[in-house]
């Protein structure tokens, strides 16, 4: 299609071909990847300047504080970049999702429902067990990404449940209904 759009969800909700969704975070990776480094290298500055004194007793700085200083700096920007992690990904047979620990595999089967609740920081799937998972890559302050994601997800789903369950008569329409009666036989 032309529009941008492939099977309802546009292009910012990152699509491989029809039926598929894929969406990572914006915002929160842009920030990490400006906070990782600048923590290194103020770590790393912030070890030049141990030198000398502690200011109280005979302890002094030594070349291993300094060192230890920047390996934390180091340590740190690792953590921060944890935060690029999250990724949600969907298709026909399931959705899988990856948070910051941990990662879900999830057949369309157990989902009841995908969620965004209004004033929540991120969307989640609410399970057949009642149990929710949070998918942090679908995260409010992506705006229409996070929109266009939900809306995907919640397409496949729809897709999914059309597919799968038997069913349901609409309004004004009858169910079918099962003969209480033995099955007809070979008449004697």
């Amino acid at each position: 299609m032309s529009d941008g759009r492939l099977g309802g969800v546009t292009d910012s909700a990152v699509a491989r071909d029809p039926g598929t969704v894929s969406v990572r975070p914006r915002r929160i990776r842009l920030v990490c990847w400006i906070l990782a480094p600048a923590l290194v290298v103020m770590f790393a500055l912030l070890s030049i300047g141990l030198r000398g004194s502690t200011g109280s007793g005979a302890a002094t700085f030594q070349r291993g504080d300094q060192l230890a200083m920047v390996g934390l700096g180091v340590l740190g920007g690792f953590v921060v970049l944890l935060f690029t992690r999250p990724r949600v990904e969907a298709d026909a047979r399931g959705v899988r999702v990856r948070n910051v620990f941990g990662s879900y595999d999830l057949p369309w089967d157990v989902v009841r429902a995908v969620r965004f609740d209004r004033g929540s920081a991120w969307a989640s799937l609410e399970l057949h067990d009642d149990e929710l998972v949070s998918v942090l890559a679908l995260q409010a302050v992506d705006r229409e990404l996070a929109v266009d994601g939900v809306r995907g997800l919640r397409a496949l789903h729809a897709a999914h449940q059309a597919a799968h369950l038997p069913h349901e008569p609409g309004p004004g329409q009858e169910a079918p209904s099962a003969s209480l009666a033995a099955p007809a036989g070979p008449a004697e």
